[in-house]
């Protein structure tokens, strides 16, 4: 009876309050009855939206990310004067009346009638609180939004029941704590924690009362009483709210007039959302993780779902990021690369075996301000994940094509002619045979230089990166274990997301990736050809302790330990005595790695490993449009610059850091005996050196898919039609990484 009386009461002085007649909105008795009944009787705020931390591998915290700006507080962790100066200003009887405050319904209609307008509210804080409840859930559904603030009599009756049935559940200090936890105060300030920081610097126990005033005359309208905006107004107001406070007897005169003579004195720090705040470089290792979690089907079956789960926030997510090894790489792609450059440099570091992403370092800072040459195009993943479109590995691609022969039966001995220039060849694919159909230099494939011609085998041709050493190799096994071991690999698409194309320049490196898919190729080598899929996440938890489910790791066996050893044995022949030969570490452990370089000199590479540390370092300019010659890069000039030259010494600098102090491990080998010199004075004619020793024959001619526009690949030649084309391709010079590399 009594919730009847008051209710029945309440919705006909609402009607009166709120609406001209309840029939303007089509609402009859037998509607407001029946809206009552379908009211759930247990009304259960939902988890406040907050921010959610990123933690290191050590917990450092890398950054807070949020959709709503707001940290939960306790009563006692609030000023009084604040919440003193809420209750005066929004419902100075908020601790005498119930859920309803039939008096100030009955001022409110009094004043709406003298003024013929409906200037004047009547809700309570405990309403008001309610309908913040139901925005809070609406999320960023404007639909859903608008809903919940319609002013409308049956909302107004959904909002009274569940007041009621809050006052009954909860003490009005409860009350109160929760409402100044929920609401806007404008500028992406939710909660008085949030706007105590905003607008004053500091937290909210520690508020002046004018200080305290000025927040609390905002709710009303954070628009019109914008501090920033309108500070004249906001004064206005806050004088209003001390004047309510000293009638209230919560502040004394005295009090009153030192408040209303102090300045706004505002202390205003803009909102910056998330990774942005991150320092050390690592806002891009933070995107990556809301990347993540938005994408990953371990988060959510739904986009929806997961997009739900990241924007309500207050999680701890701990990730594997090294801090000491993200400095490393920081330090090494400023160092040598300036901000200000035409170009910039990009480094990921894997953990082999595991599949853990160890850093993620770039030049250029993370954030909006082109003026500073900042970005957030994460430049070491695809464009999935936050990155761009990629850029061509040049020749660090050809142990893929080494890996796949091997496997393929080949030996490690493998020899072909590689002449200086060939025609490219014939190649069986998964699908059929491709077949070069274009005439004069478009049909051939070259070496860059003229004195560099076989025969060859693999540890020579790796270590020189001869171009029509591998794409005979491709010819010889057929392009489709290529494709196979790449996929193996993790390499399913390009960086942009467009499909693999399985053409004979692919081995040749012009098919855009990502450092971090190229550093967990790497990582596989050294891992004994274990691939593992890359994690950024190790655990996570919610603020009340309880563990969210984190992708983990799927690793495979991607090719045999004899592959891997023989690849490690063919690798640090390029580190030792070939095209990365400068690049050793200062302590003198065992590295393998290889050099690339595209066309034009647009991007270079070194990717290289130690049995604990894999690193791919890109340099080149940031939408692949700039040509590196007669350049100054960092603190350097350069005529031309080559994986060996460019990224190769970011590689070094970043591996002696993060190496540091570590044991020194050795890289499991094969022996795999030189190619014996040819006889000055040979007595029989020797064996043609193009034929495999084992594997399978060249594939025969037969009709192909040569079709499509030509493309050019280094020094300005033309592709045969079906591959890769549009101005990149393999270049670069022998010293710096052999065509690619």
């Amino acid at each position: 009876m009594k919730f009847l009386g008051v209710s029945v009461l309440s919705g006909v002085l609402l009607a009166g309050l709120a609406l001209p007649a309840v029939g303007a909105i089509g609402l009859t008795a037998k509607d407001t009855a029946e809206s009552f009944d379908n009211i759930p009787d247990d009304f259960k705020t939902p988890p406040l939206t907050q921010a959610t931390q990123i933690f290191d591998a050590k917990g450092g915290l890398i950054a807070k990310v949020y959709e709503r700006d707001r940290t939960v507080i306790t009563a006692d962790q609030m000023s009084p004067f604040m919440r003193h100066a809420q209750v005066d200003i929004e419902d100075a009887r908020f601790y005498e009346h119930g859920a309803v405050d039939l008096k100030g319904i009955l001022r409110a209609i009094s004043k709406n009638a003298e003024s013929g307008t409906n200037s004047q509210g009547a809700s309570t804080l405990t309403q008001q609180y309610v309908k913040n409840v139901n925005v809070e859930k609406a999320g960023d559904d404007q639909s859903a939004v608008l809903e919940a603030q319609r002013k409308t009599l049956g909302r107004k009756i959904q909002e009274l029941k569940v007041a009621i049935k809050l006052e009954e559940d909860l003490t009005k200090d409860q009350i109160l704590t929760n409402y100044l936890n929920i609401t806007f105060y404008g500028h992406q300030a939710y909660g008085v924690e949030s706007a105590s920081q905003r607008y004053f610097s500091k937290s909210n126990k520690d508020l002046t009362v004018a200080e305290a005033a000025t927040l609390a005359g905002i709710v009303q309208n954070p628009s019109s009483y914008d501090p920033v905006r309108y500070p004249d107004n906001t004064v206005k107001r806050r004088n209003v709210v001390i004047d309510k406070m000293l009638e209230n007897k919560h502040i004394t005169a005295d009090q009153a007039k030192e408040a209303k003579a102090a300045p706004l004195g505002l202390k205003f720090k803009d909102p910056q959302n998330g990774c942005i705040t991150a320092q050390a470089g690592m806002g891009f290792f933070c995107d990556y993780v809301r990347h993540v979690v938005k994408q990953d089907p371990a988060f959510g079956k739904s986009a929806e779902e997961r997009k739900k789960l990241w924007d309500t926030g207050g999680l701890n997510i701990y990730t594997t990021l090294d801090p000491d090894k993200q400095a490393a790489a920081q330090n090494a792609v400023t160092k040598l690369v300036y901000v200000t450059d035409p170009v910039s440099a990009a480094a990921t570091m894997m953990e082999p075996g595991t599949g853990k992403i160890l850093a993620m370092a770039q030049t250029r800072p993370y954030g909006l301000d082109q003026n500073k040459n900042q970005t957030v195009v994460n430049l070491n993943v695809d464009a999935s994940m936050g990155g761009g479109n990629g850029f061509q590995p040049g020749s660090t691609f050809k142990p893929i094509v080494a890996a796949a022969a091997l496997e393929s039966g080949l030996p490690p001995t493998q020899q072909y002619k590689s002449e200086n220039r060939i025609e490219w060849p014939t190649m069986k694919t998964c699908e059929g045979t491709w077949k070069n159909t274009e005439k004069g230099k478009a049909r051939t494939v070259p070496n860059e230089n003229e004195n560099e011609k076989g025969p060859y085998d693999l540890k020579t041709a790796m270590a020189m990166s001869v171009n029509t050493y591998f794409v005979e190799m491709e010819a010889d096994m057929g392009l489709c274990p290529v494709k196979q071991m790449a996929n193996k690999l993790g390499i399913t698409a390009k960086a942009s997301g467009k499909p693999l194309e399985e053409v004979p320049s692919m081995g040749l490196g012009v098919q855009e990736m990502s450092p971090l898919t190229m550093a967990n190729v790497y990582a596989t080598f050294a891992a004994h050809g274990k691939y593992c899929s890359p994690i950024a996440i190790n655990k996570i938890t919610t603020v009340d302790g309880k563990n969210v489910n984190v992708p983990q790791s799927t690793c495979t066996q991607a090719f045999s330990e004899s592959t891997a050893d023989a690849m490690n044995t063919v690798l640090s022949g390029v580190t030792e005595k070939g095209t990365g030969k400068d690049l050793g570490l200062d302590d003198g452990r065992p590295i393998a790695g290889k050099t690339g370089t595209s066309d034009e000199k647009r991007a270079a590479w070194f990717s290289g490993y130690t049995p604990q540390l894999a690193t791919s370092v890109w340099l080149g300019g940031p939408a692949g449009g700039v040509p590196m010659k007669n350049i100054k890069i960092g603190p350097t000039n350069f005529t031309e610059v080559f994986g060996a030259t460019g990224p190769g010494p970011i590689w070094r600098l970043a591996m002696n850091q993060a190496l540091k102090g570590s044991p020194i491990q050795q890289l499991p080998t094969a022996s795999i005996p030189d190619m014996p010199k040819p006889d000055p004075n040979p007595t029989t004619a020797p064996s043609d050196p193009a034929q495999p020793a084992g594997g399978n024959p060249p594939p025969p001619a037969a009709p192909g898919n040569g079709n499509g526009d030509p493309g050019m690949i280094g020094g300005g030649i033309t592709l045969p039609p079906g591959l890769v084309g549009g101005g990149n391709g393999n270049g670069g010079k022998h010293g710096g990484g052999n065509g690619n590399g």
